[in-house]
């Protein structure tokens, strides 16, 4: 109703006013171009004419109020537009030219459309507001968006798709497209979704995964037989770049993971294998000659696909292993010429060190340091590191080679170079099977440094026993630690003991190491003879460490000890640097009388393996304080001996090689600890767990051993033994379980 009270027909409101002056003009503006009060499509005069009319026709009383005809009508009124001129429009130039022509007709009509719908809104707001809420229908945004789905996108999205497929292909193959044009053509998939991707997921998405799977197809099987793997993979990271740049430029954000999928898919993972095996570019070749680039492009690559470094990781490893393995074949090749097997070989662990550092570092600058690497680089050293050639183990290798660089006299090398030395040996030495070996051996090391006084620094040994008790536990460090305290101790005791023997007057000067037994390795201990001089030194000492130390029991190795002797060969006089058993020799021959072997064995109380290896060490050695005879070069039972009285040497001081009265380290020993290892971790599972069958308790004991890994023969003979001494029992209804016997 007008202000004047007059009813508003449907016609009169409807025909006379809205249509011809808002539909028909806008219409006519959409369709031409045509502007209206400088440049605005409807003055502020015009649109409140045609919003007045349609809120009197939908408030008047019924049955005057026409808000059902109106919003039936705008329903009818962009039908019949879109009928009339879009299709018929966007269909010419599909027909005509397709491709560009019709996207452009297309976004041209699909923003006209947003314009048309956005001024309906504005013009039927009321209708919208109480009549379109009141009955729960479509607000007149949507069923525009509506309207336009049924009469326009149903029947051009094909055609729309086919285009947009078309030109991304032209793009890829590096023509200049209209990017914007396909953006638009994309929101427009996207809003006819109304508030869901679905409709672009299913009519343009899904179909351009499946020409770009077709697409890449081809190319893949183009560059697969053209390029090497380096140039393919370039490629194929070009490619991988443009396809996520393609998505931010003109598809939805939800598009860029499945089409790099596809990619992926089809020009990796396809032909990884053959990419990873071709040959003369595949990724042997490329470890082999250092190509750092490639390697990291290849594994980024490949880090993509879901199991893609795996296949990867297994050359690396393969190639690791091959390397290592050259290196055992070159110190087999040596010992093959001639070159004698000694328990030293610094030549031998430096390549080891050396290739370990190498890809060490090719894992972590080209492979980015993952996991599946690091597994290949431990198991391709594992595999190669715990082969022995010869007659010594690499464990004896290593300790040795550790011993060099310790020791005075052995590796020149800084503070730094040494600290790095030992973390390279230790890395090395994680991968060793044998780690109790290792232990054994480096114990006696150990304990020939610190008792010779050989060590280059005693903090260089606390690291590296630090270092082992990072990689082993405190278990695997405590005897080594025990050693150097034993040493910190005795430095104080040895202070106070020198002036305990200042005040006895002793006739010559005398030094004790007390070690603790159970840290030190087991040394021969003779109960030899030794001079009255000495023997009042140990009683001092005796007295004076019983009254500190009451409950400790004292037992002598002279095997340990050193000498500084005062020698006199005519007119000249000699320091000679030797050891106290040597010495203790040298002393039985002082006189100058002439003593057969078996009469030394009686005077010292020595037996022929310990006597023997003393007087070689004085009659055929560099210097020959002692002559024999008959004269030859092999010390028998029946030789006579003599203090060398022709003796004489340009130095003063004469350092004599020490004489080894037993092996670095007892194989003997590791074997019986190794077996009393094993039983204990059998005896601590069955304990726990009561009743185990026969495998599970085997591969419960190989997880708990760290050290080594013994032979399943081995465990099951320490089982056996178990159940003779009555720890364990076999299960009457089977065998094969075991109980434990509390």
């Amino acid at each position: 109703m007008t202000d004047s009270g007059k009813i508003i027909t449907i016609a009169e409101g409807w025909d006379n006013q809205i249509k011809k002056n808002a539909i028909d003009v806008l219409e006519d503006i959409l369709d031409n171009g045509l502007t209206m009060d400088g440049g605005k499509f409807f003055s502020n005069k015009s649109y409140i004419t045609v919003y007045t009319t349609c809120y009197d026709m939908c408030t008047q009383r019924a049955p005057y109020n026409h808000s059902q005809q109106i919003y039936q009508r705008h329903g009818e009124t962009i039908q019949d537009y879109l009928e009339r001129t879009v299709l018929p429009a966007i269909r010419s130039k599909g027909a005509s030219g397709g491709g560009v022509p019709l996207l452009e007709e297309l976004e041209f009509r699909w923003n006209n459309h947003t314009i048309m719908n956005k001024w309906y809104s504005k013009f039927f707001t009321y209708l919208d507001r109480f009549y379109v809420k009141h009955h729960s229908l479509p607000s007149l945004s949507q069923a525009g968006l509506t309207a336009f789905k049924t009469n326009i996108y149903e029947h051009v999205k094909v055609g729309a798709k086919d285009a947009i497929v078309e030109l991304i292909d032209k793009e890829r193959d590096g023509e200049i497209i209209k990017k914007d044009l396909i953006l638009n053509t994309v929101k427009l998939y996207e809003a006819m979704g109304m508030g869901s991707l679905d409709t672009y997921n299913n009519d343009l998405e899904l179909k351009l995964l499946e020409s770009t799977k077709e697409y890449y197809a081809k190319k893949r099987e183009e560059w697969i037989n053209t390029d090497s793997t380096p140039e393919y993979l370039i490629k194929a990271e070009q490619v991988l770049v443009q396809e996520s740049n393609r998505v931010k430029e003109y598809l939805n954000t939800g598009t860029e993971s499945k089409l790099l999928k596809v990619v992926e898919e089809e020009i990796l993972e396809k032909v990884e294998n053959a990419l990873l095996t071709k040959e003369g570019s595949g990724c042997k070749v490329l470890l082999a000659n250092d190509k750092s680039e490639d390697l990291q492009r290849m594994f980024k690559l490949f880090a993509r696909l879901e199991n893609g470094l795996a296949p990867m990781a297994e050359i690396v490893q393969a190639f690791i292993s091959s390397m290592g393995h050259e290196i055992l074949n070159q110190r087999q090749a040596r010992l093959d010429g001639g070159e004698k097997d000694k328990n030293s070989d610094p030549a031998f662990v430096k390549a080891l060190l050396a290739l370990h550092e190498k890809y060490l570092g090719v894992i972590k600058t080209d492979f980015a340091g993952h996991s599946v690497f690091q597994k290949a680089l431990k198991d391709a050293f594992v595999d190669f590191v715990n082969k022995n050639i010869g007659n010594y183990t690499n464990a004896e290798f290593m300790s040795t080679f550790c011993d060099r660089v310790l020791k005075s006299g052995g590796e020149k090398l800084s503070e730094t170079e040494v600290e790095d030395s030992l973390e390279k040996v230790v890395q090395l030495f994680s991968y060793l099977t044998e780690k109790d070996r290792f232990a054994e051996i480096y114990r006696n090391h150990l304990a020939k440094r610190l008792l010779n006084q050989r060590s280059t620094s005693q903090d260089a040994e606390k690291i590296m026993i630090a270092k082992l008790k990072m990689q082993c536990g405190t278990q695997f460090t405590a005897k080594l630690e025990g050693m150097i305290n034993d040493l910190a101790i005795g430095s104080d005791q040895k202070t106070e003991f020198e002036n305990k023997m200042r005040e006895e007057s002793a006739k010559i000067d005398f030094g004790v190491q007390v070690l603790t037994t159970g840290f030190w390795p087991t040394y021969p201990a003779p109960d030899v003879a030794i001079p009255s001089e000495m023997t009042d030194c140990l009683t001092i000492f005796k007295d004076w460490h019983n009254k500190k130390h009451q409950q400790r029991k004292l037992s002598w190795v002279f095997s340990l000890g050193n000498v500084t002797v005062k020698a006199v060969y005519g007119k000249k006089t000699y320091d000679l640097s030797v050891m106290t058993l040597q010495a203790v020799v040298l002393n039985a021959l002082n006189s100058g009388k002439t003593m057969k072997f078996t009469e030394l064995m009686e005077v010292l109380n020595l037996e022929e393996p310990i006597l023997k290896p003393l007087i070689s060490s004085l009659v055929l050695g560099k210097y020959k304080l002692v002559t024999k005879s008959p004269s030859n070069k092999k010390v028998l039972v029946t030789d006579k001996f003599t203090a060398n009285s022709k003796f004489s040497c340009n130095m003063r001081k004469i350092n004599i090689p020490l004489v080894t009265l037993e092996e670095s380290h007892s194989t003997k020993r590791i074997e019986e600890d190794r077996a009393n290892a094993i039983e204990a971790s059998i005896v601590r599972i069955m304990k726990a767990r009561k009743t185990l069958e026969h495998q599970q308790l085997q591969a419960e004991v190989l997880s708990q051993l760290s050290f080594f890994k013994p032979q399943t023969r081995v465990i099951k003979k320490r089982i056996e033994s178990l159940i003779e001494r009555e720890y364990l029992e076999r299960s009457a209804e089977n065998a094969k379980v075991y109980n434990y016997l509390a």
